[in-house]
């Protein structure tokens, strides 16, 4: 079994290089940083499980937090299967109480970059600051040099600091 998740995460991460040898990577990053005002364990439990994320992000959603598994929030429900939200989009790595890293596409409205095989990839990090307040940080890397993905970025930049938000505010709806 061991041997098989090995092979499996072996074939995930070459096929994220070869995608990546065609695209010229630059270090540009979002990163985002914000306190929520519950534990580090409801924090995580948010962001890593179908009810968690349905808290505050998106209207449905498909994830399973092991690597290759599904990282799939739909926004839009009514729109074509392919352009609800993050479809084919992957658990990269994920430390219980600590981070969870995913690969991310473009919304429908950048369909050239959407439908590139290449998607940059988001690492959101947990620190308990105590037992009822948790820094939330969120970089989102990858971005290639390529000036059609600009738009991309300058969307992001402000979209993710929206998503903390409505992470900042989970806890009031509830």
């Amino acid at each position: 079994m061991q041997r098989l998740f090995l092979l499996f995460i072996f074939i995930l991460t070459m096929q994220m290089l070869s995608a990546q040898a065609v695209m010229k990577i630059t270090d540009k990053k979002i990163e985002k940083t914000t306190i929520v005002q519950e534990p580090v364990s409801k924090v995580y439990w948010r962001w890593t499980t179908h009810e968690g994320l349905k808290s505050f992000f998106g209207e449905n959603n498909q994830i399973e937090c092991v690597p290759g598994g599904p990282f799939e929030i739909y926004f839009m429900m009514n729109a074509p299967e392919g352009l609800r939200g993050s479809e084919g989009c992957k658990v990269l790595s994920c430390l219980p109480d600590q981070m969870i890293s995913f690969s991310w596409n473009a919304p429908p409205q950048f369909m050239e970059v959407r439908q590139h095989a290449y998607k940059t990839w988001v690492v959101v990090l947990f620190q308990p600051i105590d037992d009822q307040q948790t820094e939330v940080k969120l970089i989102h890397l990858g971005w290639p040099e390529d000036t059609r993905w600009d738009p991309v970025y300058n969307y992001f930049n402000k979209a993710w600091e929206t998503v903390l938000k409505w992470l900042e505010e989970a806890e009031k709806k509830q």
